[in-house]
């Protein structure tokens, strides 16, 4: 089995800038100051699941002033999302691994129930599948695992909507990928999200 690399997505947690839904319900400040402890669980669970490397896909790149004084955790490796929506910035992120002979886990950091078990069973699925994937409640998924590389996963996809999810499935069975799936999980996205239940050491204020 190939080592398996989690590449985590994520923006500078910067106010005005990131979960700009939330902004009505948190505030600009109140909506970053979640995302950057969004981004800091998604970090710390990747680390705790011992399944292989961690690295963070950064927008802006590494070294920007964005990401001034948010401190990172030790041992992570760290890259540049670069231009192109995000199924671009996904592919050739999953690309550059896969071709490197890797299994990659991708995903984001709005997911707290995306903890370091089910990143383990993930990994350990891809022993014996193409592909792994955990859909969202909101038709999307905040995590896609793969062991072969297609660009079509990835190709004109309505990227923050309800098809999200099911046109991925389409299209892996298209390609006659073996596919395990796990349970639906909750992304944090809007004020309805917030409402959902609690999230993991965050108070909201």
């Amino acid at each position: 089995m190939p080592s398996t690399r989690i590449l985590i997505f994520a923006k500078a947690p910067v106010s005005g800038r990131v979960k700009t839904r939330l902004i009505p319900a948190l505030g600009a400040d109140g909506a970053a100051r979640l995302a950057g402890h969004l981004l800091r669980l998604a970090l710390d669970r990747a680390l705790a699941a011992g399944v292989g490397p961690v690295e963070l896909c950064m927008s802006p790149a590494p070294g920007h002033p964005d990401w001034g004084g948010i401190v990172l955790p030790a041992g992570l490796d760290t890259s540049d999302q670069g231009d192109g929506d995000l199924g671009e910035r996904m592919a050739r992120a999953a690309r550059r691994r896969i071709e490197a002979g890797e299994a990659v886990l991708l995903t984001g950091t709005d997911c707290p129930g995306l903890d370091a078990g089910r990143l383990r069973v993930a990994a350990a699925r891809l022993a014996t599948h193409d592909a792994v994937f955990h859909p969202a409640r909101d038709g999307g998924y905040p995590l896609l695992g793969l062991n072969v590389f297609h660009p079509g996963l990835f190709a004109d996809m309505p990227w923050s909507t309800p098809a999200v999810a099911a046109l991925t499935r389409e299209r892996m069975a298209a390609l006659g990928w073996r596919v395990w799936e796990g349970e639906t999980l909750r992304d944090i996205d809007t004020p309805e999200d917030l409402r959902a239940g609690p999230i993991p050491g965050f108070a909201l204020e």
